[in-house]
């Protein structure tokens, strides 16, 4: 297929899946966030530079192109899963296998849990498996939007079940009845049955209401309109269109952890792009303190990580308590002359978090980032005091 034929069909400037066709055999397929464009780059005269020439073949091979528009491009990407797996074209299995593909799946427990596998790893698993995924950072994106809407538990939930409790990433588990049937919506869809949701949905915010369970029809209703107005920025943006990485957003959270001024220890957690980064924790015997001076052993912390120019800067950096611990952070900054955002995490008489104070902007925009990286630092620094506590009692 050449441009002028490709000029004669009418692709809409919306999500969706494209088929490239010979006959009735289905070459290759794709998804796309603005099909028109998405499938026109196919006939862009450096198409062998930015996409090889096994897409170049399909292309000339080509005699056809089809596509079916979608709501989001959320839905796109589970639809070309979907489709993947149906057809098997050639053209996008060729250089991979399926052992490389990533799955969902959904376990077989009394309480399921929703992970990404690999197809290499499918037969460790129990349950059901949608896929395959050809892009496992989209499909771990398109599950952070999923979960907002329909709350499940993960691998990573046993460490962080508190943590996410507060960010609405789990459900009240002890209401077994309404966590098996988030997993049954998750189960539609990702089998591309969202109308069914929606119309099962509607039922169930009417029968709540006519039982006067208000606080559970809103929920649903929260559910109903979250799904009607899906929101994929994220996947925006990692859609390979100009096949270029976004930058990495970096935070630093710190925190200290000591009993009455003994055993006094900080450490620096670190979150990027959303996920812990463990390979690049910190920890830090605190030197210059003898007493129960958390402000001072912060300013130790901070100078002493902020002093190894070898380890990339933040862009952001999160500590925990309020103007005081905030204020140690920006004046060291300021003395050392570099310029990073920061936030502090106040929390209430139950160690929860209450504010968070600073930077604003950044705070709105990573709130649930921040809560993590802040999370995470409080439970290493109180992992690290016991061990150093243990190992002082033995002396």
């Amino acid at each position: 297929m050449d441009l002028k034929s490709f000029s004669k069909i009418k692709l809409p400037s919306k999500p969706g899946v494209y088929f490239f066709q010979k006959g009735k055999n289905i070459l290759y397929i794709g998804k796309a966030t603005e099909l028109k464009s998405r499938v026109r780059s196919y006939f862009s005269n450096d198409l062998i530079v930015t996409r090889g020439p096994l897409l170049v073949d399909m292309v000339v091979s080509a005699d056809k192109i089809m596509f079916q528009e979608t709501d989001s491009v959320l839905e796109a990407l589970i639809l070309e899963a979907s489709l993947i797996k149906k057809y098997q074209p050639y053209y996008n299995t060729k250089e991979k296998d399926d052992k490389s593909f990533s799955y969902v799946c959904i376990t077989k427990e009394a309480i399921p849990k929703v992970l990404v596998v690999r197809g290499r790893n499918l037969a460790d698993y129990k349950g059901s498996f949608f896929g395959p995924y050809t892009n496992g950072m989209q499909l771990r994106e398109a599950l952070k939007i999923i979960r907002r809407i329909f709350p499940f538990l993960d691998e990573k939930s046993k460490n962080y079940l508190e943590f996410y409790k507060q960010i609405n990433l789990v459900p009240d588990l002890e209401d077994r009845k309404l966590y098996l049937q988030n997993i049954k919506n998750i189960k539609l869809f990702f089998g591309g049955k969202k109308k069914q949701i929606l119309m099962n949905l509607k039922k169930e915010m009417k029968a709540y209401s006519k039982l006067r369970e208000f606080e559970k029809a809103g929920e649903i209703k929260r559910q109903i309109f979250a799904l009607q107005h899906i929101n994929d920025v994220a996947l925006l943006k990692l859609e390979p269109s100009a096949y270029s990485l976004e930058p990495s957003f970096k935070i630093e959270a710190y925190d200290v952890a000591h009993m009455s001024g003994k055993n006094m220890v900080g450490v620096m957690t670190v979150v990027s792009d959303g996920e812990v980064n463990k390979s690049e924790y910190k920890k830090f015997k605190i030197r210059t303190q003898v007493d129960a001076n958390d402000t001072g052993a912060l300013k130790e912390v901070l100078e002493r990580r902020l002093a190894h120019t070898e380890w990339a800067y933040p862009n952001l950096i999160v500590v925990d308590g309020g103007s005081a611990q905030l204020n140690t952070a920006k004046n060291i900054l300021k003395n050392l002359n570099l310029e990073v955002a920061t936030v502090s995490v106040v929390k209430d008489d139950r160690h929860r978090a209450r504010d968070i104070m600073g930077d604003k902007t950044f705070a709105l925009k990573y709130e649930r980032e921040i809560l993590l990286a802040n999370s995470e630092a409080h439970r290493f620094a109180i992992t690290y005091h016991k061990q150093m506590r243990g190992k002082n009692f033995l002396k």
